[in-house]
């Protein structure tokens, strides 16, 4: 990210392709990506929301230290049933116990932004409400099929076949598929403005 003669270069501190897809869509591609190497198992009795912005902080923070003088983007996405916190399905166990605990239900989508730029943090949690209607063993036997479940937290991709199951949603359909891309944004707005 070039700005004049001061050249900055923005970080995306993340291996997902959807969080660079939604940032290349508002004109925000990043200069380098350097996922960050974190432990993302939860803290015992650690809330979904503190999870999502711990995470996100510790993605930033290992980035920046490795990358001086960079603006980094850190994020993380939590998809949580009340208090319990839903894995990245890595197997189709787990994401067939993902999706029987979201059939019919609502669950909150919660998002973790952190920018650190010359030592400085900007950060925001994003939490949306989704609604899923109630799976048949059809629907998810098909959904499980479809590969689309792998390392999604939650089990799901809501940008792909899983848009059939969502009923309602509230907040920010960005930050389900991975990134907020508005509160993103401003928070990158702001690091580069005081640059």
């Amino acid at each position: 990210m070039t700005r004049g003669s001061d050249a900055m270069t923005l970080i995306l501190a993340s291996a997902s392709p959807r969080r660079l897809t939604l940032l290349a869509q508002i004109g925000r591609k990043p200069d380098l990506v350097v996922p960050a190497d974190v432990n993302e198992t939860p803290l015992k009795a650690e809330l979904p929301r503190m999870h999502a912005d711990r995470l996100a902080l510790e993605k930033a923070k290992v980035v920046a230290a490795q990358h001086a003088g960079a603006v980094v983007l850190a994020a993380d996405t939590v998809v949580a049933c009340g208090r319990r916190i839903l894995p990245k399905a890595e197997t189709e166990q787990e994401a067939r116990a993902c999706l029987a605990r979201l059939s019919g239900r609502r669950h909150r989508v919660h998002g973790g932004i952190v920018v650190m730029a010359r030592g400085k943090i900007w950060k925001r949690h994003v939490e949306t409400v989704v609604k899923f209607k109630r799976l048949t063993a059809q629907e998810i036997d098909a959904y499980i099929a479809s590969d689309e479940w792998r390392s999604k937290a939650g089990g799901y991709a809501i940008q792909g076949r899983a848009a059939a199951f969502v009923i309602d949603i509230n907040g920010s359909y960005t930050n389900i598929v991975g990134l907020c891309v508005h509160e993103a944004d401003k928070l990158l707005t702001a690091a580069l403005s005081t640059s």
